[in-house]
């Protein structure tokens, strides 16, 4: 019972902690959302990742540095303490949320491979200008131009695309996967997928996932963009090209892939569109994010978590309450 107990208790408090610091960083978001405007589509994209990253994190510091330690120490092994219907079903589904956000990533994974090695039976290997990726052209009734894969990136362009676009738009749609490439979306993407999967039954943090998703387009826009507001208008003159071969109600079809235009929705084009505009006509400077700090947010972050949890969870007094609280909890759910 000792085993069982404990293994419950650490399910239920990991979808609980997860929870509620979900909650929180969606509502932290909302205060500060305001105190970003100014601040680089980068940045903002940087600060959202670390955001939604930090709620799973910080509750399995807590469980790892707090709650474990304490049960071991505190909770005697010939406990009379049994696992109530409550505590089980917590349990139960904090277990299923872990499974099928793993299973929903691995296939996910699966399929863009899959589908991956399936362009390429029938691809054409090309040589593109400005990218140090393989890059592949493929017939496809979706005017693709992406980033697929997270440890072998390849960008692959449908041949419609390659006719429709010219020399100075392509280099410029080539610029904005750079973007993506050199802020390693796909594995952002991917981590984000599993933050959201894992809460499959809590809402909370997807506005932040879907605002995420908008600024690191945007952000992959100012990428190419820094070159010259030429290549500004250049990329917004591909997206509205590409926008308009889009057939109706069709969407790309790579779960894990970085698109030019695929998975936004056409307002969020437009949006972009206006912003390439700004930077083209108004000759605004935007100034790269080469802020050591800002670039390693998300580990700087986590770390610092660590190591204070750890020097709280040093002092015998704080595991012993942190006990207490698992006592109170474990008996109001009994």
């Amino acid at each position: 019972m000792y085993e069982l107990l404990g293994i419950c208790v650490v399910l239920a408090a990991l979808m609980l902690l997860n929870a509620a610091a979900s909650l929180g960083m969606a509502l932290a978001w909302r205060v500060i959302a305001p105190l970003t405007r100014s601040f680089s589509a980068r940045t903002r994209s940087d600060l959202l990742f670390t955001l939604r990253l930090a709620a799973p994190m910080s509750a399995a510091i807590i469980v790892a540095v707090f709650l474990i330690p304490s049960y071991l120490d505190y909770e005697p092994r010939a406990t009379a303490e049994v696992v109530s219907l409550k505590l089980a079903g917590l349990a139960v589904l904090s277990a299923g949320s872990l499974a099928f956000a793993l299973c929903r990533t691995v296939r996910s994974w699966l399929a863009t491979a899959a589908l991956g090695r399936q362009w390429l039976q029938s691809a054409n290997r090309i040589h593109v200008a400005g990218i140090n990726v393989p890059a592949f052209s493929i017939s496809h009734r979706f005017p693709i131009i992406a980033i697929v894969g997270t440890l072998r990136p390849r960008l692959f362009i449908a041949g419609d695309v390659l006719s429709a676009l010219t020399r100075d738009e392509m280099a410029a749609a080539i610029a904005h996967e750079c973007g993506h490439l050199a802020a390693r979306d796909n594995l952002k993407r991917t981590l984000l997928r599993i933050c959201r999967d894992s809460l499959f039954l809590v809402p909370f943090g997807r506005t932040v996932d879907r605002l995420w998703a908008q600024s690191a387009e945007s952000a992959a826009d100012e990428f190419a963009a820094r070159q010259s507001p030429d290549v500004a208008l250049n990329l917004a003159s591909a997206l509205v090209r590409i926008a308009k071969m889009v057939p109706a109600g069709a969407r790309a079809d790579v779960p894990l892939g970085a698109y030019l235009v695929g998975a936004e929705e056409t307002q969020g084009v437009k949006s972009r569109i206006r912003r390439l505009i700004e930077i083209s006509s108004n000759h605004s400077r935007i100034t790269p994010t080469n802020n050591l700090l800002i670039r390693l947010l998300p580990l700087t972050s986590f770390a610092a978590i660590a190591a204070a949890a750890s020097i709280t969870a040093a002092n015998g007094k704080v595991l012993m309450g942190v006990h207490l609280i698992l006592e109170r909890a474990v008996s109001l759910l009994s």
